[in-house]
């Protein structure tokens, strides 16, 4: 029966490689959302923008809660 469903199957295959790479860069884009080490920049540099005049506050607090709010885990998880 393994033979017979591997065959049937075989024309599929290309599909299931392309949705296997569509997850693997999707857990890959997620992983670098979540890396502290780019959040850690990214709010450096909202600082350094906001202290060279660039953003007022409040543009600079909007920011700094869009990167936080990235580092949160989605509901449900």
């Amino acid at each position: 029966m393994g033979l017979f469903t591997s065959i049937l199957e075989l024309p599929l295959a290309p599909v299931k490689g392309v949705i296997r790479l569509g997850e693997l860069l999707r857990d890959e884009a997620e992983r670098k959302l979540r890396d502290p080490t780019v959040a850690r920049r990214e709010l450096e540099q909202i600082e350094a923008a906001q202290a060279a005049g660039e953003l007022t506050e409040e543009e600079a607090s909007e920011a700094m809660n869009a990167v936080l709010q990235r580092m949160m885990p989605p509901e449900g998880e």
